[in-house]
């Protein structure tokens, strides 16, 4: 009766980790628990426990779940190990895609391999750039971005460090000055270009410099700049054609009070018949053929109209 009533209790803590663990134990999980090798097999002809990786079992039937797939994935690879880059940015949902290899960092020398698996060993990876997620280890924020930077292509990683942003994992400002703590390691480079572009900001005086002779090529007379437009003040104004120029150091506001205000100033331009048009000040300052060629055709449909 003791023995029964002990297995009951290695049972029902057997579940309780699973639990926690989107319903996965590894073998480990289980000798820690008291389990034999006999009763881990035994559990598995009876199909108490399924197998979903070498070493890691499912308690009950395997759900279609990839938090589940990536736990597994963890687990399978040991105590020290953490899901990473491409796996790890899903599951932040800093990227869509989780298709292909699941990637696994682990922290310890091995030549292990797994199916299905894209394994990296990297034994000085702080124990700061590890946290958990959905009780799953994983990659900080900041590690995953800058292993993105190794794995992603210039406008995939744009959108991962923009996702980042929007979803409040980490924004630029934090994410630049973590890349302090990173110096020479690879992606720091490609990251630090990449913000710079995204927050560059120029101050009044130099974006009135650049955006001036640009307006002046495609034709149009010096603009008001600062005027208050509808209750708003505008960075450049031509009311002989009713257009709105305006200009963003950021790629988009990241507040809700922010973007509501920017929404709300360009409905109630429009709705007095204004037509707006939004640049960056990178796009200014770097790509002033654009800028060009959007005000021209821009203008030149307002004079027909």
């Amino acid at each position: 009766m003791a023995g029964k009533k002990l297995e009951t209790i290695r049972s029902s803590r057997a579940w309780e980790v699973a639990r926690t663990q989107h319903g996965v134990v590894s073998r480990r999980n289980l000798l820690e628990l008291g389990f034999t090798s006999s009763a881990i097999e035994h559990r598995l002809r009876t199909g108490r426990l399924r197998p979903l990786a070498q070493g890691v079992y499912v308690v009950g039937w395997p759900q279609s779940d990839r938090r589940q797939q990536w736990m597994a994935a963890v687990l399978a690879c040991g105590e020290t190990a953490c899901l990473s880059h491409r796996s790890a940015a899903a599951l932040w949902r800093i990227t869509k895609d989780a298709s292909g290899p699941i990637d696994v960092t682990v922290r310890r020398h091995t030549d292990l391999h797994r199916p299905a698996l894209r394994i990296r060993v990297r034994c000085g990876l702080p124990r700061a750039d590890v946290t958990v997620l959905d009780g799953i280890p994983i990659t900080t924020p900041a590690r995953t971005l800058l292993d993105l930077a190794t794995v992603l292509d210039a406008k995939a990683l744009e959108r991962a460090v923009n996702e980042a942003d929007k979803h409040d994992r980490i924004d630029p400002e934090a994410l630049r000055a973590k890349l302090d703590t990173y110096v020479g390691q690879p992606g720091v480079r490609r990251l630090r270009t990449l913000l710079d572009r995204l927050t560059f900001r120029l101050s009044d005086t130099e974006l009135e410099v650049l955006f001036r002779p640009i307006a002046a090529k495609v034709g149009l007379p010096t603009p008001l700049a600062k005027e208050i437009v509808n209750g708003f003040e505008v960075d450049f104004y031509w009311p002989q054609l009713g257009l709105v120029v305006e200009t963003d150091g950021w790629r988009y506001h990241r507040t809700a009070s922010a973007q509501t205000r920017d929404a709300l100033r360009d409905q109630t331009h429009t709705a007095s018949g204004l037509t707006t048009l939004r640049f960056s000040h990178c796009q200014v300052a770097h790509e002033p053929g654009h800028v060009l060629q959007i005000l021209a055709r821009t203008t030149a449909n307002l004079q027909r109209g």
